[in-house]
């Protein structure tokens, strides 16, 4: 996964092995139950920073209790290693917090 902007097939996504992530269509989506509504804030306040710094904006949905992203690289129209990226740096973030990526 070398190149940013290249369109990344299904078998390199679910190859990447993002725990609690799932593939769907164009998009990578995982869902945090962060079981209350600050922890939920904190999760998506760290979301935004890394967010800023990569320069690539996920969608978050933030309710009680839980907080939905969806990554895509919309410049090429699908799952790219940027996606990849962050999404791992998500995942970080809601581990550092407690908070598990679940099933949707």
């Amino acid at each position: 996964m070398t190149d940013p902007k290249q369109k990344l097939t299904a078998a390199a996504v679910e190859a990447a092995g993002l725990s609690g992530w799932h593939h769907a269509g164009d998009t990578i989506r995982a869902e945090f139950a962060t079981g209350d509504f600050n922890t939920g804030l904190r999760l998506v306040t760290l979301i935004g920073e890394s967010a800023d710094e990569a320069n690539h904006h996920p969608d978050v949905t933030l309710t009680y209790p839980a907080v939905s992203v969806t990554l895509s690289s919309h410049d090429v129209g699908g799952v790219t290693s940027r996606d990849i990226d962050l999404a791992r740096t998500i995942t970080g973030h809601a581990t550092s917090l407690g908070v598990p990526a679940g099933e949707e």
